[in-house]
């Protein structure tokens, strides 16, 4: 007598199995990819907005005029460097690691420059567009991208850029910085 109350699964039923969960997964791949662009472009946006923070707060903080610079000194860095207030403050001479070191050379205070930030390379492969702007010693933000300072009318828009996708961050006259 033959005994049917085996336990089990059937091949059939094993690779039925297999078939779906397989189905599903591809599936769901491209929509985890997408995901994971988005987050990076976030990643990479933010990493902007944080540093455009950052040089506002040391200018108030410092009592000292600094410039926030984009594709400094080439596409994908950006860098945070004190107005001199010479010649010498062109995106060229400014972005320039060697000769403007990070951290500075000496620690005297009567000797400029001593706020520079290092040179950062924007994250993920992110893009931004070419930018300077300028945050005083009261919070507030020029534009500077034409090598002098002009007063913001409303807004400056920096956009950050990944596989084709953007984010904007805005910064108004008053040294407002928004991530939108």
């Amino acid at each position: 007598m033959l005994n049917h109350d085996a336990r089990g699964f059937s091949l059939i039923e094993l690779v039925l199995t297999l078939a779906i969960a397989a189905t599903l997964a591809a599936i769901a791949v491209p929509a985890f990819s997408s995901v994971s662009d988005s987050t990076k472009l976030s990643n990479a946006a933010q990493q902007v907005e944080r540093e455009l923070q950052k040089a506002r707060m040391k200018a108030v903080a410092n009592n000292t005029p600094l410039r926030f610079r984009t594709n400094c000194p080439s596409t994908g860095y950006f860098r945070i460097v004190e107005l001199l207030g010479t010649s010498a403050d062109t995106p060229t001479t400014r972005c320039d690691a060697a000769t403007y070191t990070w951290p500075a050379a000496d620690t005297d205070l009567s000797t400029t420059p001593n706020f520079d930030g290092p040179v950062r390379q924007m994250l993920n492969s992110a893009t931004v567009t070419t930018a300077s702007i300028e945050f005083r010693p009261d919070g507030t933000a020029w534009d500077t991208s034409s090598g002098t300072a002009t007063a913001i009318t409303s807004s400056i828009t920096i956009t950050v850029t990944r596989s084709g996708k953007t984010k904007a961050i805005t910064v108004n006259n008053l040294g407002k910085v928004l991530l939108q």
